[in-house]
Parts: C-alpha cells; structure tokens; sequence
C-alpha cells in the first residue's frame, strides 16, 4: 500500500526543501540540509513542533495561493498552474514528518495534535480548491488556445489540477461550497478517530498465554515474539499473540489448539466492533452518511462515481463486473478445498474419539496448511528458515539491479526518526545518486500495523534542479532473539516485494512535476508497479539466494513443492480480499448507510454465496483502508484491477523467455515505472504491451486457465 500525503494541497507539490522562512529554532521550518540534496532532520524532531510549524506552513501556502489568484495578468500555464504546482512548499515540508509521526511514532501527545490540526488542514483545502477566483484561473488555461502548444506532460498537469479543482467542488453554489466545507473537517476528525481507535485495540488487546504446552506448533521465532510481546506488557514468565496481523495469522496457521484459534481468531475480527470506547460502527456509519451528502452536492450518483470519476476504472460498473468475473471461480475452488479439508477433520476427529465439528474460519488457515501437506507434501512453514530478512532484502536490491541496473549502499550519514530504521542510497550504473530508501522493518507500540510505502520526497524538475527522490518502506516483522536471523514467512516475503515495488515506482520515477512523478498514479494504476515486483521472488535467481542460519541454500526439492503448489493459496487470498472489495464499493453506492452494518455484511457475503469458513480480510470496524481516509473508500477493487495489469505485464516477461529478460525490463522501466501520471495510464500499458490488458494471465496466475506459450515479446 502507498501512503502519501493524505490532502490535495501537499499532493500538488513534494519537493526537495523548504522556501526561506525564519525557522525560529523549529527543524521543520528549516531547509533540509546535508548530503543527498538535503535530508529531513527527523532526529531533531519533536511532537510540539508540529502544531506551530503546520501553522506557519498553512500561511505561506495562503499567501502564495492569494497571490496566485489575484493576479491581474491573463492566466497562462506559468503564472497560474506551474506556480501553483510550485507552491506550499513549506507545507508539503511540514508534513512530510507530520504524517510519518501520525504513523509510526503515534504516541498520545501525537495523536491530540491530529484531532487539533486534521480539520485545520481540510479546511484550508476546501479554501484552496473552493477558491473562485483561483479556478477561473485554472479553467482558463484549460481552455486556452495555448493549452494545445504545452508539452503532453504540461498538459496533463493542467488536466490534473482542472479535474482536481471540479472534484472538490470549485463549480458550486456558495452554500453548498460551505457545506461541503463542513462535511471534510468532519470527516477529518472521524478518520483520525477511526484510526487511533483501531491502533487502540491492537495495542490494548492480545491472547495470552501462561500454559507453554499451549504453544505447540508455533515456530521458535513466534515462541520468541510472543515471549517478548509479553515482556512488553509486563507479563513477564507468560506469552502474548498480539492483534496483529503479522501475530494473529501464524497462530491460526500453526497451532493445533482449536479453542485458542478461535480466541485468536475472534480478538483479531472484533477489533473495533467491541461496543466499547473503540468501537468504530457509528463513525463508520456518518463517515458514509456524510461521503453520500458530498458526492450528491457535488453532482454524482454515489460516493463511488464520485471517487472513480477519474480513474481507470471511470465508472463502478466496470470494477463490479470484474470482481464479478473472478468471484465466481475463486469461491467454486474455495468450496471443493473446505470439502477436502472438512474430510481430513472428520478423519482426525474420529481417529481421536471425539466430535465431529464444522470447518469454522479460525480453523482454515490450519487445515489448509494439512491439504497442503496432504496434495503436495508441503508445509509452507518449510521455507521459513530460508526467509531471513536481511537475506529477503539483499535478494530485492539484486532483483532490482538485474531489471533496472540500480544499487543500494548502507549509510551511515542520515539521521532517522528510529533505531530501528536504516537508510541506503541508491545509485545508477554511472555511480549517480537515484535517491535514498529508508527502512522501517519492526513492529513497535505507536506503529500502525500491515505495511506500506511513503515518500518523503518526490523526484522532479520543478526548477530546473534534478531532485532525487527519498522513499521509505514500512513493515511489522516481529523481532528476533538478540544476534539470531529475523526470519519471516512466505506471505511476508511476498509483502515485502509487493511495498519495494511501491518504492521502486518513485525511486524511478522520471517526471518534470511533482504531482506527477511516481508513485502519485491514479487509484487503479498504482498497484500496479508493486505488483508486478511480486513475481521475481518465486523466480530461480531469486530463489538461490535464500539460505538458512547455517548458509545452506533452499534446497531445490523445496522449491519444486513451492512451484507445484503455487496455485493452492490464491483461491483463499483472492476471495477474503474480494469479499472486502465488494463490501467497500456496495457500502459506497448507497444513498445512505445501513442502520445495523452487521446485518448489511452478513447479507451482502450471504447473496455473494461466501463460504461460511471464510471472512472478509478486513470487516467493516476495521477497515481502514476505507475509513482511516479516503485513500481507498470505494477503491479497493483497485488491487485487482492492478492485478489484471501485472499479470498481463508479468507475462511479457515469460514470453520473452526469461523473467529478468533486459529488453523487456527497459521497456517496463520506459513506458511504466519512470511516467507516473504523465500520461493516461492506459496509454502508458498499450506502449508497453502493445494492446489493453487481458484477464486471461490473471485467470492463469490462479491456475484458472491454462499457462501461457513460451515466445518471443512483442
């Protein structure tokens, strides 16, 4: 997932540093200094930085946009879209460190500065984006007769900023401006509750352990986390499986204990819907009464036409009937795997002497792992002790150098915002800097789960200066024994090269305008890039270079079960994350919420014919990839509408007879990862494929279709 900077305004222009101001002993006012183009002194940092230093940032960015929009010369591309595009640059500054703080180091002092500047910062985007004067501006140079004379790239600057303005609402009514006013500081307050309240159950709840005959199964790296989750809470002699993912789903995998799966399994599906303090079902229901509200004022159907207005996708209709397409296999392959499996605890139940029971959700991923083991002899915990992190990550860096010629040094010279975090600079060929990747691998307390990409710089030219970009990629691995490997799973490692491709999009990037660069794609586009980076870890090369403890290699028997069986997880993971998408874009073509949201996900996944043995990846109260912001409301189709994209991409590559095939790779560099949002995205696949995308490699990918021929790419 990639997380930028949430509002229009800092989204319009990431640059290197800040323009003059008095810094008045605040190192966010101040330019970035140092090595690299300048770095973010994020070891200075404080949390009573921030509210002054966001107010100063919004009044240079008021004074700038006042000035843009009363000037008294004919609006051209110069005076009104490149300088809005070269305005705020304090404020994107500012921000930078805000959002990473609100993410990663989110203590309590932190989290009363978002309740007090989040609705501060929507309004001043409505102020912006609702600016008369500044829109006439805007849609004078959209209708110019020079708009044809710009560069493409120029023009779809001017596109952007013209649909961003018309979608905020710069052609309404006064009053219905205001009242959309008042619905985004609204929503900015509610998506700052939703979030800190989900953070809240994560950290707050946990299963505890005392008995250790009740950790039978769980590998010695999650022995190990649980023990030091424990000590954390100051349950010393005891073991936590904390409310993570990253904590949850190996337990459910590995442990035989049926009732502790499902205390597991419960605290994990619960969170935010436990009728407490946290409970998140009536933020959830006015975040989609107000969403209705906006979009009708501003002219849509729903909250979903509204949020795909200017997507790939353009219209609901289009991602609902590709869901639909995939559905439909998926849940078929899902019902015969249940039936395999409820065959093998009916065996085990009588074999034991005791009752029979039904295959429930938090008794799928462990049989699913014994139908594993039974169909292929293969246990996907096999490959743990080959998935060293440090290892993981040397593999992605080669990966990267073989496809795009980069590589990645450790420094020493950058000051981080955690101990945990180190930093490589990333070099060309030539030995030129490409730009500077932080890494922020460990779960802690004040740490928002899952993983995720953030840009803290973003590549351009905007002056006529080559700004190198500075990304960072996030995770929750939990940490190992002082000394030992942190080893991590299958799933994980997939993670890992999913977010790196996110990284490797806005390392990449070749763009003029910052609000163009990489990874600042369209919604369905920009999944696109990172996964396409999952298909090189399965790949031989790749694959040689994970070696256990002892630096023994993944043996090769291992890796033929991993590619006989790489089909038999995907039914599972496609349709829970489906289940989410679908409960998203419904939720989301409603005039209305529904009074009793349990009730409305019950009987949407009962109408689709869900497996009862399976559950939404993210249920309602927790989903914040729809509720935490707007990032993905509406557009959670978009990971498969992606995939459709890098499966096609991905095949390219197979044809032309070798995954790393450098023709092929230099003309994905060419036409995808470098363009960004410079061009329409559809043209940017055409360049590439040489025709729109299919769904038939996607349908090969989860072994619904045949493989593809070996040929020539074109």
């Amino acid at each position: 997932m990639f997380r930028a900077i949430a509002t229009l305004a800092a989204a319009f222009a990431l640059v290197c540093t800040a323009q003059a101001a008095p810094a008045a002993g605040n190192p966010l006012l101040a330019p970035w200094r140092g090595p690299y183009g300048g770095v973010p002194p994020f070891d200075e940092i404080r949390v009573e930085h921030f509210v002054p230093a966001l107010e100063a940032g919004l009044a240079a960015k008021r004074r700038e946009i006042a000035a843009i929009a009363g000037s008294g010369s004919p609006a051209t591309f110069a005076n009104t879209v490149l300088a809005l595009e070269r305005s705020g640059r304090l404020l994107t500054q500012v921000q930078v460190a805000y959002a990473l703080w609100g993410e990663s180091l989110n203590t309590t002092a932190m989290q009363e500065v978002q309740r007090r500047m989040e609705p501060r910062l929507a309004a001043f985007n409505d102020e912006m984006t609702q600016n008369p004067r500044l829109y006439r501006r805007v849609e004078a140079v959209y209708r110019s007769a020079g708009m044809k004379r710009l560069s493409p790239e120029q023009q779809r600057l001017v596109w952007s900023y013209r649909t961003a303005f018309v979608k905020e609402g710069a052609t309404l009514a006064p009053a219905a401006k205001r009242r959309v006013a008042a619905i985004n500081q609204r929503l900015a307050t509610l998506y700052t509750d939703f979030s800190q309240h989900l953070l809240a159950e994560e950290e707050g709840q946990g299963l505890v352990i005392s008995d250790r005959a009740d950790l039978e199964g769980l590998g010695a790296a999650d022995v190990d986390a649980a023990a030091q989750e424990a000590a954390r809470r100051g349950l010393g002699g005891r073991w936590v499986i904390a409310n993570t993912r990253s904590a949850i789903e190996p337990f459910l995998t590995q442990s035989p204990r049926r009732g502790l799966r499902e205390q597991a399994w419960r605290l994990f599906v619960n969170r935010g819907d436990n009728g407490d303090a946290n409970d998140n079902n009536r933020i959830v229901q006015e975040i989609l009464a107000l969403r209705a509200e906006r979009s009708k004022l501003l002219g849509f159907a729903s909250y979903a036409h509204w949020q795909l207005s200017d997507t790939m996708a353009v219209q609901p209709r289009a991602a609902l009937d590709l869901m639909a397409e995939v559905w439909q296999p998926t849940a078929a392959r899902i019902r015969e795997q249940i039936a395999q499996m409820q065959k093998l605890a009916d065996e085990e139940s009588q074999k034991a002497g005791v009752a029979r029971f039904t295959i429930e959700p938090w008794d799928f991923r462990y049989y699913a792992e014994k139908l594993r083991r039974a169909e292929y002899d293969f246990d996907v915990a096999e490959l743990t002790p080959y998935l060293q992190l440090d290892k993981l990550r040397e593999a992605m860096f080669w990966a990267a150098g073989r496809l795009y010629g980069i590589r990645f040094e450790p420094v020493a010279d950058v000051p981080v915002f955690h101990p945990d975090v180190t930093v490589y600079r990333v070099l060309d060929k030539e030995g030129s800097l490409v730009g500077l990747w932080y890494f922020d691998p460990y779960a802690r307390e004040g740490k928002n789960s899952g993983a995720w990409m953030g840009s803290y710089r973003t590549q351009n030219r905007l002056f006529g200066v080559d700004v190198r970009p500075i990304v960072s990629n996030n995770s929750n691995f939990k940490r190992g024994k002082p000394g030992e490997p942190v080893l991590v799973t299958w799933d994980d490692a997939v993670t890992m090269f999913h977010e790196f491709g996110h990284a490797l999009h806005g390392l990449l990037s070749d763009a003029s305008y910052p609000s163009l660069a990489g990874p600042n794609a369209l919604l369905d586009f920009g999944e696109f890039p990172s996964q396409v980076n999952e298909y090189w870890l399965p790949t031989p090369p790749v694959l040689a270079m994970l070696v256990n403890s002892a630096g023994q290699p993944l043996p090769q028997a291992l890796i033929d079960k991993l590619q006989r069986s790489r089909h038999f997880d995907k039914p599972f993971f496609e349709l829970e994350y489906l289940a989410s998408a679908l409960l998203d874009m419904k939720l989301h073509l409603l005039a209305r919420p529904p009074a009793d949201l349990k009730a409305f996900e019950r009987a949407t996944l009962d109408e689709l014919g869900m497996p009862t043995a399976v559950v939404a990846r993210h249920r309602i109260p927790q989903f914040g990839h729809c509720f935490a912001g707007e990032g993905y409301a509406a557009g959670y189709y978009a990971y498969l509408w992606a995939e459709v994209l890098s499966r096609d991409a991905f095949e390219a590559f197979i044809q032309a007879g070798d995954p790393f095939d450098p023709a092929v790779a230099r003309r994905y560099l060419q036409t995808v990862l470098s363009v960004g949002n410079t061009v329409d995205p559809a043209q940017a696949f055409r360049r590439f494929r040489g025709r729109d995308p299919q769904v038939g490699p996607l349908l090969r990918a989860y072994g619904f279709a045949p493989a593809p021929t070996t040929e020539a790419a074109r």
